[in-house]
């Protein structure tokens, strides 16, 4: 065989030894998991964002709370997290507000954070679904290199081994060796890159909504605070 033919990728991880194999397969498993989280999680942002941005188009262009109420009620699977926190405080209000029976008997702080806490609870429901799988995405971005190094650590111990049977050592000898236990460290930050970027981002796109929904929670408070004057 010739020298390129032994140093190429695909026979350097047939190569190499099992434990260093079994770090390889476990590295691109935890690959493909991750971009894959990666890509789901892109698209449920993104929704996201979409979504509340329209549904705050519609809150502030002075529309009936009642007919808001209404459509989030009928259209539930294709409510944005926004609107579904507008349904829940919106829902209290009213439950609570009927259950005194006329407006002069009406509680007003108690209504008020009755409808708070309800929006709150809709809103870690909400926060919960979108930042689900960012801790792996963490995990897999602190942990990978790591994991490389060890399958690399191992195969550059055997690739040394390897030469306690060799009369006279030589780079030749030791290069595939050592050049297919860096492969598993190759693997390791090809999987851990990718997860760090994408945590990073989706953890500053998501805070920028909770930002967003928690300005909202306090601005409609306010709105149905009024209403019960």
């Amino acid at each position: 065989m010739t020298v390129t033919q032994d140093l190429s990728f695909l026979s350097l991880i047939t190569n190499a030894s099992l434990l260093v194999q079994l770090v390889m397969a476990l590295l691109l498993l935890v690959s493909v998991m991750s971009w894959s989280y990666i890509f789901r999680k892109m698209f449920a942002i993104k929704s996201a964002r979409s979504q509340t941005e329209e549904f705050e188009r519609a809150f502030w262009s002075g529309g009936n709370l009642g007919a808001l109420y209404e459509e989030a009620g009928s259209n539930r699977r294709r409510t944005g997290a926004l609107e579904r926190i507008f349904e829940s405080g919106m829902g209290e209000f009213n439950k609570a507000r009927a259950a005194f029976g006329s407006k002069s008997m009406v509680d007003a702080g108690g209504v008020i954070d009755g409808a708070r806490r309800a929006m709150r609870a809709a809103y870690q429901r909400e926060m919960d679904a979108l930042e689900s799988h960012l801790a792996f995405l963490a995990s897999v971005g602190s942990v990978s290199p790591y994991v490389g190094l060890f399958g690399t650590v191992w195969g550059i111990m055997n690739a040394f081994r390897g030469l306690a049977n060799v009369q006279q050592a030589t780079l030749a000898a030791v290069a595939p060796g050592i050049a297919e236990a860096l492969i598993a460290t190759a693997i390791g930050l090809f999987a851990a890159i990718p997860a760090v970027v994408a945590y990073n981002r989706y953890s500053h796109d998501i805070d920028r909504l909770a930002i967003r929904f928690e300005s909202f929670i306090e601005e409609f408070s306010n709105i149905l605070q009024r209403q019960v004057r």
